[in-house]
Order: C-alpha cells, then sequence, then structure tokens
C-alpha cells in the first residue's frame, strides 16, 4: 500500500489530483502539508485526510508516510523532492519539473544517487485521447509524420486577475522560473517528447511584449527530432479573445491529427482526404490516470510512467526556447 502525503494543497491538488489518491487501488492520501495552517486544517477535513502540517519535513518524515507527492509552486520542488529523496521516500512531482534544467538535474541526480524513484507529473500521456494519438503514429495511419505545428494564443490578464494569487505566482519568474510558457508548455513539449522520442536540435526566441509582469508573454521554439520530424511551436499570452487558440496538428505523409492539448477530447484525423473523428469522455481527476501508473511503478508492477530523466529534457527544451540557460 502506498500511504501518501502531499507538500502543497493549493488548486492543483483540489479536483484534478488530489481526490484520486485515494481512487486507485493500493493509495490512500493520509497527510498533508501547507504553510497556511487554517488552509492546511481546512483541505484535510474537506478531503478527509487524517493528519495535516505546516512544516514539510515533518511531513517527510512521518513513518506512516511512504510517498511524497510535491504540490508547491516550481520554485520549492527541488528542496522538498530532494528533501523527500534522501529521507528515502519516493516522489511525484508537480510539473514543470523545477525552475530550470540545472534545478532539474539536481533532482534527478538525487533521486539516482539514493536510488530512490522520482516521477515526473506530465500526466497528459496517460490520458486516453493522448495514448490513442501515440498509437496512431505507431501504426503509422498518417504516414511517415513530416512534422507537428502547435499554436496557442491566450487573451492578456487583466490588473485585476493578475492581483490574484493562483495567477500572480504564475508570471513571477523567481517562483515559477518563467511566465505561463513554464505553467502550460510542460505539457505540451512532453507530449511531442512522447510522441516524437530523442531530440537533435533546439532554438527559441522569448520577449517580454507587454510588460504587464516581469516574465516573457510571447515564446516560439522550433526542434529538430532525432527521427527527422520537425516541430514548430507558438505561445503568446497577449492576443485579443476572440484570437484564443489551443491547436497542435501533426502532418504526416498520407495525412494529419489535429488536437487541442487543453481544450476539447476529440481528435481529429485526416487520411487521404476522409475525415475521422475520435471523442473521449472528460476526466473528472485529470491525474488520475498517471497516478495509477505511478502507484505500479512504486509497487514495482510497472515501469516510470515519466522518468526524472524525461522531465529534465523537458526543462532544457523550455530553457533553450526562451534562451536564458542557466549554468
Amino acid at each position: 500500500m502506498i500511504t501518501w502525503g502531499i507538500i502543497g494543497c493549493g488548486d492543483v491538488t483540489e479536483i484534478k489530483s488530489g481526490p484520486a489518491f485515494n481512487k486507485v487501488k493500493n493509495s490512500s492520501l493520509i497527510a498533508v502539508m501547507g504553510r497556511d495552517a487554517a488552509k492546511a486544517k481546512d483541505y484535510a477535513q474537506r478531503h478527509s485526510v487524517p493528519k495535516w502540517y505546516t512544516d514539510a519535513n515533518t511531513l517527510i518524515n512521518d513513518p506512516d508516510v511512504n510517498a511524497i507527492y510535491v504540490a508547491t509552486p516550481p520554485s520549492s520542488h527541488e528542496e522538498y523532492t530532494i528533501a523527500a529523496l534522501s529521507a528515502g521516500k519516493p516522489v511525484y512531482v508537480e510539473k514543470p519539473m523545477s525552475v530550470n534544467a540545472v534545478s532539474a538535474r539536481r533532482m534527478m541526480d538525487t533521486a539516482n544517487e539514493n536510488d530512490i524513484k522520482l516521477v515526473i507529473a506530465h500526466y497528459r500521456r496517460e490520458q486516453p485521447l493522448f495514448k490513442k494519438i501515440k498509437q496512431l503514429l505507431t501504426e503509422n495511419i498518417i504516414g511517415d509524420v513530416r512534422f507537428a505545428r502547435l499554436e496557442f494564443y491566450k487573451k492578456s490578464l487583466t490588473k485585476e486577475e493578475l492581483q490574484i494569487p493562483k495567477n500572480s505566482w504564475r508570471v513571477n519568474t523567481a517562483i515559477a522560473g518563467g511566465g505561463l510558457f513554464h505553467d502550460l508548455a510542460p505539457h505540451q513539449l512532453d507530449l511531442m517528447y512522447y510522441f516524437f522520442g530523442e531530440v537533435d536540435t533546439v532554438a527559441g526566441m522569448a520577449l517580454n511584449q507587454q510588460h504587464l509582469y516581469n516574465a516573457d508573454d510571447i515564446v516560439a521554439g522550433n526542434i529538430m527530432f532525432k527521427n527527422g520530424v520537425l516541430f514548430n511551436g507558438l505561445w503568446c499570452f497577449n492576443v485579443d479573445g476572440y484570437e484564443e487558440k489551443d491547436s497542435c496538428e501533426i502532418i504526416g505523409s498520407k495525412g494529419k491529427i489535429k488536437f487541442s492539448v487543453f481544450g476539447e477530447p476529440k481528435i481529429t484525423m485526416t487520411v487521404e482526404g476522409k475525415k475521422e473523428n475520435f471523442l473521449f469522455d472528460a476526466l473528472q481527476h485529470v491525474q488520475l490516470p498517471m497516478i495509477e501508473e505511478v502507484i505500479d511503478y512504486f509497487l514495482d508492477k510497472a515501469p516510470n510512467p515519466c522518468s526524472a530523466e524525461e522531465g529534465v529534457k523537458v526543462m532544457e527544451l523550455m530553457d533553450k526556447f526562451i534562451a536564458k540557460i542557466v549554468g
């Protein structure tokens, strides 16, 4: 049985992940930690969690907790992950893995040196929609893949929205490592890595156009994968609301696959001019399929669903896209 302790009880743990730990076989959520005592206690009571703490090390060293989920903002991922790994406890850590690739590598090295398991929460790769895309690509349904093109545009956050804590930390580079690109692109770039494998060359550029906060609000990037697939992505967080877009197309020699990473759970595939749609149910807890795989991995029943090495590679892509390499 995996008995979980969660460090950080913010929005991501309310529905996306937290409840899933009690809905998966061989898993139980028994403790949570938050620096705000009132919020930690409230979370524990609402989710029927037996224990709550305000100190991360106390939770990590609780003998009843044998696995840790780090769900804090990225600036503390390294500290808490390394503390848990050093205590001999396997870790499931939220994306992005950390604030940059150098920090992520330290986390990976600690896991390897201590021979303790570490999983990165790039959970979309375990959802039925994206597993179906992987299957279609593996079966060569659209022929040889030529390129993938991603367009992700969001309207600007208002001054009022930027005052809301759940928004403000995401555009604070000291806490998030970057802006909304760092918050959302890890899922998208991990999927590209999941679909196409090892990377050959990477180039990108980023800019803060509106100066509403201290992070870049537009990012462009290109990847050439070792299998010859080319990727082009553009993220813009300052368009008019009518221009919002969440689209990814994978073009092959016989057709294409089109889908949204964060929007409607639907795949549209066109092969030799014939269109076919694949529809999927919306998931109540979007991390549940991934958590199932994490549990099996921690219990030595399955391979790592997203390794630290893979997490580092996604962080490296983001660092190169924003052209601010650290270390």
